[in-house]
């Protein structure tokens, strides 16, 4: 019984040390993933579309505003000579006018951000493959984000940027 016992304890050290060394054996490299998509001409192209699509929005509400402010200026210089409901009348329809110019920059809002999803999706997706492609042919079991703010403190191992680039073409 007693050797059984010493057995088991002795199974549970073996264990034990075999993980620790395992576990010191494990390799881990890091990458910069946010200068990485940034560098990839996909996320340049996805930027300049969304660019051209923010710039349309802007024009379209700056046009809905200026038409606004126009009718606003006219109403007032006019004031004085109409009636009194005809006054509120133009104030219901400036303030109509007001809540279509929130409702498309929000909806502008909301189209960019889906479509800076949908663009931008693919482009993660590429370079998380690449990375892992990568990691995994040069033997690494972990892949850290050594991007600023992400975590990681200190960065001194091994860097996958070169070879990710290599990967990708850039």
């Amino acid at each position: 019984m007693k050797q059984l016992r010493t057995f088991f304890i002795a199974l549970a050290l073996t264990l034990g040390a075999t993980a620790f060394v395992n576990a010191q054996d494990s390799k881990v490299a890091h990458i910069a993933t946010q200068e990485l998509i940034e560098s990839m001409p996909a996320y340049k192209d996805a930027m300049t579309q969304l660019d051209k699509l923010r710039n349309t929005y802007d024009a379209e509400i700056k046009d809905m505003m200026n038409e606004a402010q126009k009718t606003l200026q006219r109403y007032e210089a006019e004031a004085e000579t109409v009636t009194e409901e005809e006054n509120q009348k133009r104030s219901m329809e400036l303030q109509s006018a007001e809540q279509r110019i929130r409702e498309r920059s929000q909806k502008a809002s909301q189209d960019l951000q889906k479509k800076q999803q949908d663009l931008v999706r693919p482009i993660l997706e590429k370079a998380r493959n690449a990375i892992q492609d990568v990691a995994r042919a040069k033997g690494f079991d972990y892949v850290l984000d050594s991007t600023t703010g992400a975590g990681v403190i200190m960065a001194d191992g091994y860097d996958l940027m070169p070879d990710v680039k290599t990967k990708l073409g850039i």
